[in-house]
């Protein structure tokens, strides 16, 4: 053993192993703690995000409830609008067959007397003359046509001809211009612009 005085103050001053211990142990409870916390914190902040999650989803489902809602309301709402709709078309189809058979009714019993002026004349004696009759019946027919918005398509002798009103029915020598209507063989008819029947006509031509 030396008898040196610094020699045994430098051994007293070493620490021992039990003294470097001692630190180690306080910084790891101190780690051990922090990360406790820290575990702590993050399990809150885990549970508040949950807390909106699921708030937010019965949000989400409350509103997807009152939208199947009023979907369900508009659904019913269409399917009524639609009943009526087909329901009106009904009715006012009904009402237009209605018209127009009380319109046919009403020309037809206005035929019907026309017939009965023609049955007439034809019952008269041979020898009768039943011109005048036949004239008043052919009057009467003119007018009811009228009534009907109905006219006479007669073009006269050497007017041009029109494809769309009348029908040629062949070519004659004629004192008319070449290629217009000599002669009327039988009217035609139109009504509100629209041919009905083509006026049946001869036309003029310089090499018939």
């Amino acid at each position: 053993m030396s008898d040196d005085p610094a020699a045994v103050d430098e051994s007293a001053a070493e620490p021992t192993d039990d003294e470097d211990a001692e630190p180690d142990v306080a910084e790891t409870a101190g780690t051990e703690m922090f990360e406790e916390e820290e575990e702590e914190e993050e399990i809150t902040d885990d549970e508040q995000t949950v807390d909106a999650l699921e708030a937010e989803i019965e949000r989400l489902e409350a509103e997807l409830d009152e939208a199947e809602e009023e979907i369900d309301e508009l659904t019913d709402k269409l399917s009524r609008s639609r009943a009526d709709f087909q329901n009106y078309k009904k009715r006012m189809q009904d009402k237009q067959d209605e018209m127009q058979a009380r319109a046919t009714e009403d020309l037809v019993s206005r035929f019907t007397k026309i017939r009965g002026n023609l049955v007439r004349a034809l019952d008269q004696d041979a020898e009768a003359d039943i011109r005048p009759g036949i004239q008043s019946t052919l009057d009467e027919f003119d007018a009811i046509l009228q009534e009907e918005n109905v006219t006479i398509i007669s073009p006269d002798p050497g007017e041009a001809v029109d494809p769309q009103r009348h029908e040629v029915m062949m070519q004659v020598e004629s004192d008319q211009p070449d290629g217009t209507v000599a002669d009327v063989y039988q009217d035609g008819y139109e009504m509100a612009g629209k041919v009905l029947q083509a006026a049946q006509v001869t036309v003029s031509s310089d090499d018939a």
